[in-house]
Order: C-alpha cells, then structure tokens, then sequence
C-alpha cells in the first residue's frame, strides 16, 4: 500500500461561478450545470473524474443560481452510504458572518465545518467547469512524495498564449517546485525542457489539510485579498516555498487515445463552449466520449431512444458528424456536425448545421439553424432561419458573438 493509498481524501469541487461571459446560457443557472454533448452537464467532468480517481467523499460548494445544480447533483450523484461515501452540494450558509461567497479561497474557509468533521489528510480542490480526463490519484501520489504541501496542476501551452493564463514560473533546478506564480504575463520564461512552452494552471489543487485549514484562516483577514485560490492561497504557498507543480501531461488515463490524451477545455466563453462542442462530434474526435474505461457519469431520464425517419412526405433524412441524444427525433430534416440534447424534435425540410440544440428544442418544417446555440425549450417556427443572417438575428434581440446566434432558455424566436 502506498503513502498515497493511506491518506484519508476529501474533494471539495468549487461550482458557484456565475459564468458571466456564457450569458445567455446562465441567465437561469449556474455555469456548472451549463449542459455540455447532449446528456451531460459541465460539472459531471470535474465529479467522473474525482469518483473515478477513487475518492468517494466529495463536497460541491454551490452559490449562484444553484437550483438546476443541486437538484442534478442530488438526483444523479447518489453512492451507497454503507461505507460513508458521497457527493453532496453544500449551498453557501453565511457561517462567518452576513455575506456570501466572496471567492473560492473564502467559499472554503466559510466550508471549514466539513473539513473539521471528516478531518482528511489531503484535500483535492477541482473547478467545476472544464471538460476534461485526469486521474487525481497520480496528483495526489506526486504530493505525498515531494515535501510541497500545496500542489497546482498545470497544462503546457504554448508560450505565445501566456498572456491569457494564469502561469507558473518552476525552478530551473527543480521543474517539480513553483518559483513564481504569474498572471497573464506579457514576457515568460519558456519551460528548462521546452522553450517554446509554459505551464499554465489549470484550476485544480491538492493540499494538506491543515496547510489549507491555516491558509484560508489566514486570508479571511487579509487586507486587500481577492479570496481567490489562485490569485492568493496559491500565492502564499510559493512565497514559502512550499508549492509544488503537477505537470498534466504526465496523467495517465485508461482507455485514453494518442489523439485525446492530454485533452483539456476552459469553457467560459460562448466560443470557447461551442468549440469544444464541435470537438466532440468530429468524425475522430479530439476529446471521446466513448472511453468506457474512464467513464463520464450522468443522467437524462426516462427518454426513449433517438429516432431517425423519413418525413411524412417519403423523404430521407441525413444526418453526419452529429451527436443524437435519447429522446430525439429527425423526420426528413438534414442534420450535420450538431449537437442535439435529449427531447429535440427537427421536423420535414429542416437544416440544421454547425450547431447545439439543448433539451426540448423544436426546429420546424422548413427552417434553417446555422451555427447557433438554442437553449432549452426554444421553438424556431416552420421557415424560421437562424445563423443565416447575423445583422437580421442581431436586429431581432438574439446575442450575436463569435460567429454564433444564440438564444436563451425559453426565448420566443
């Protein structure tokens, strides 16, 4: 049995990010529960990837508009309580005074009660709004090892995008050890074994207990702190000394393909969203769904499965390059490199390309859907066009940004 294997592991996965620049998408949830390829939410990656990791007590602090989380988290994420295994959201509750969250760092300091009643060795600290696989055991097994007590997981990128992360700076005779944690900065240094490379943080930690207990309690009353983990807590372990880094392509996943391994996705923005989207329903797709050795957990329901037909006027439809959830039926319509959630309903002479259709969308006879984002429920009438002309779809009210049309749940075409 290994130092690792000994330790006693809580997973606390921050999920009350309100998700400003996915607007319209959370106008009525929290960025979490965003859906994500049909039948999944963005937070079923942070929670597949930490039950899959082994660890089996996992806590989702929740805050902004977190009915949809909670009651998806709540109904699907159930595990046998034989043994004290769980996954539970825990809504902010003002324990430390008359305020809510007032950033991840604070969201767990005002959370200290869980930590006190399961008194964990290690804790693993996940955001819950990337789309990836990583195994955090091999994360945590790299922590108990070095004499770090903090431990950032970070992603290479290349050095000419550094202004847009978060980047760690490591030893040059210890690429293991952060020497400096930059943001967005304008002149980094390249990687000792990779020049042309950084490593940016990728919004995932592990820590001893009691290392983060102290840092959090210290922070609450620091003058001028943002509360943020990265921006602070992280900060104030590298200034010690005391922060190592987890290099993530060192990750080892099952059933992971040359062409996915090493797959992660930010997706904060509307593109950003959507590309990942489009990731997924490539013919060989960057990042697959169809690794049932590390499985993504979710649940859609009592839906039936997706049905492809003719219409009712004998004609076929075609469908390429799409992801067909259960309960979804195409008559007659042409579908091609789209995302259609469960519910969605594309009637006789319908187009629709390049696009995400979430749960309950109807598309009507006739009509056109290019390059558009529809939230639930929306109705595109019988010769309705979207994405077809973006200055007609700006004048009507519909948000227009990079390239997409998109609409928000329940919104009247």
């Amino acid at each position: 049995m290994t130092g690792a294997s000994r330790k006693k592991v809580l997973a606390i996965v921050l999920a009350g990010g309100e998700g400003k620049r996915l607007m319209p998408l959370t106008a009525d949830r929290a960025k979490p529960a965003v859906p994500f390829a049909g039948i999944y939410r963005l937070i079923d990656f942070a929670l597949s990837n930490v039950v899959n990791s082994g660890y089996l007590q996992v806590v989702v602090l929740t805050q902004y508009k977190s009915h949809s989380l909670d009651r998806h988290v709540t109904q699907t994420w159930r595990m046998s309580t034989m043994l004290g295994n769980y996954v539970t959201p825990v809504p902010a509750q003002q324990r430390v005074g008359k305020h809510w969250y007032l950033g991840s760092a604070d969201a767990i300091f005002q959370s200290l009660n869980l930590l006190k009643d399961e008194k964990p060795d290690i804790v693993v600290v996940v955001g819950a709004d990337h789309v990836y696989r990583m195994d955090f055991s091999q994360m945590v097994q790299q922590h108990v090892e070095s004499d770090a007590t903090c431990t950032v997981a970070a992603i290479r990128q290349p050095i000419g995008l550094a202004d847009q992360f978060g980047v760690i700076d490591v030893h040059p005779d210890d690429p293991s050890r952060i020497r400096e944690f930059l943001e967005k900065p304008t002149d980094p240094i390249g990687l000792p074994d990779s020049p042309g490379e950084v490593l940016a943080s990728m919004g995932n930690y592990v820590f001893d207990a009691d290392a983060l207990i102290d840092a959090v309690t210290r922070d609450a009353t620091t003058a001028g702190s943002k509360h943020d983990m990265g921006g602070d807590i992280v900060p104030s372990f590298v200034r010690r000394n005391l922060a190592g880094v987890y290099d993530y392509k060192d990750n080892v996943v099952p059933g992971a393909t040359d062409r996915d391994r090493g797959y992660w996705r930010d997706v904060g923005t509307l593109g950003s969203y959507y590309a990942a989207q489009m990731d997924v329903v490539s013919p060989l797709p960057v990042f697959n769904l169809y690794n049932f050795e590390w499985p993504i957990y979710t649940s859609y329901g009592p839906q039936p499965p997706a049905k492809v037909v003719q219409g009712a006027d004998g004609v076929d439809s075609t469908v390429d390059e799409a992801l067909l959830s259960p309960g979804v039926v195409v008559s007659g319509a042409t579908v091609k490199r789209s995302v259609l959630s469960p519910g969605v309903r594309v009637e006789p002479g319908a187009v629709v390309e390049g696009s995400v259709l979430l749960n309950g969308v109807r598309i009507g006879a006739g009509a056109v859907v290019r390059n558009a984002i529809l939230d639930k429920n929306v109705v595109v009438p019988p010769g309705g066009q979207l994405g077809v002309d973006p200055a007609a779809d700006l004048a009507r009210g519909f948000v227009v940004e990079d390239g997409l049309t998109v609409l928000g749940k329940d919104q009247e075409f």
